[in-house]
């Protein structure tokens, strides 16, 4: 199945290494010595170069897709918190949370991502080129605190849904 390339993103192939380019925004991935990459015109193909290497094929096709579409329009994470008195703030590349903790949890945000909190809903969204990375920097900021099934207070990605338990029955 053809990518299609859309206006204004450069895609540079020298085996291995594949390199596409938007705006002001440089991707490169180094993909399996087994995979080819056709460029033509306004399309992109992944070919595997042997039989054998059709598991890879598909995730490289994949991996190169998010890297055109993070280049051209980027991809975006948003996390919930839920917690009383918890808050966070975006100065620059670094996250201050407040979860509770002793301490203020301050993150520093990997290059190529960007956070913006709304004090008022205390959602942090998340934006960033790389998928891959936009994804890793949204599981360690819901590390921080999961969201826990008896009362509900964590950080979450939207539109997750949580089981909650019941909790004891207490008394005799």
């Amino acid at each position: 199945m053809p990518i299609i390339v859309p206006k204004g993103v450069k895609v540079e192939w020298r085996a291995p290494l594949l390199t596409v380019t938007g705006g002001q925004t440089v991707l490169s991935r180094r993909l399996h010595p087994s995979m080819q990459v056709e460029v033509s015109g306004e399309s992109l193909r992944v070919l595997p170069a042997d039989e054998k290497s059709g598991a890879l094929w598909g995730l490289s096709r994949t991996l190169v897709s998010n890297m055109v579409v993070g280049v051209s329009t980027g991809f975006t994470k948003v996390l919930e918190m839920t917690g009383v008195g918890w808050r966070a703030e975006a100065e620059g590349q670094t996250l201050r949370l407040s979860l509770g903790f002793s301490h203020p949890v301050v993150f520093q945000l990997p290059p190529g991502i960007s956070a913006q909190v709304d004090p008022k809903t205390n959602r942090i969204t998340l934006k960033g080129a790389d998928r891959e990375v936009l994804g890793e920097t949204a599981a360690k900021i819901r590390a921080y605190r999961k969201p826990e099934p008896y009362k509900g207070k964590g950080i979450r990605y939207e539109g997750e849904r949580i089981i909650r338990k019941v909790g004891k029955a207490g008394g005799k």
